[in-house]
This record gives structure tokens, C-alpha cells and sequence, in this order.
């Protein structure tokens, strides 16, 4: 494993502890403890992460076991998601800039 992975998967780790158990348990996010989270760690990726609506779409869709937390599995999956997004979204304007259309 590189050094970087490594330190990826710690940032990880530190960013989701950075905001759980400020409202209860200290291994899960509450619907607050998200939206901060979406808000200061991926404004910039996410539409309206101060829209309650929103951030209520994003805590059901990631709630797995409906228990009403996200716990850290379910907050990867999060971070999964829009990785395979990024990455994408890169993909298409590298074609996009030399005109390829692989």
C-alpha cells in the first residue's frame, strides 16, 4: 500500500471522527453532525448542503439499517460515490480536451 493511500484512508477516519459523537455516539453522524460534515468537507462537490431537504435525501439514502445515524461504513460509501463520480467527471474532460472519444 502506498504512503499515500495510507494517508487517505487515516484522513478519512479523522475527517468522519472530526464530526461524530458531538450529539450522541461517537461512532455515528446524526442528521447535524452530517450536514456539517457535507457542508464544510464537500460544499463544493455537493448543491445545497444547507438545504435540509438535501441533506434529509442524503441521511435516508445513506442510512442502511434506517437507524436513523450514519455510522462510518455507510458514510464510505458516501465518499465511494462521489469518487466514482470525480473520477468520471475527469475522465470525460481529458476526452474532452484531446479530442479523443474513448
Amino acid at each position: 500500500m502506498s504512503a499515500n493511500l495510507k494517508g487517505a484512508m487515516v484522513d478519512l477516519i479523522d475527517v468522519f471522527h472530526k464530526y461524530s459523537g458531538k450529539e450522541g455516539d461517537k461512532y455515528t453522524l446524526t442528521k447535524l453532525e452530517l450536514k456539517n460534515l457535507l457542508k464544510n468537507e464537500l460544499g463544493e462537490f455537493l448543491e445545497g448542503p444547507n438545504d435540509a431537504c438535501v441533506v434529509e435525501k442524503i441521511m435516508r439514502e445513506l442510512d442502511d439499517n434506517k437507524d436513523g445515524v450514519v455510522d462510518f461504513q455507510e458514510f464510505v460509501g458516501l465518499v465511494a460515490a462521489l469518487t466514482v463520480a470525480c473520477n468520471e467527471f475527469f475522465k470525460i474532460l481529458a476526452r474532452k480536451s484531446t479530442g479523443s472519444k474513448k
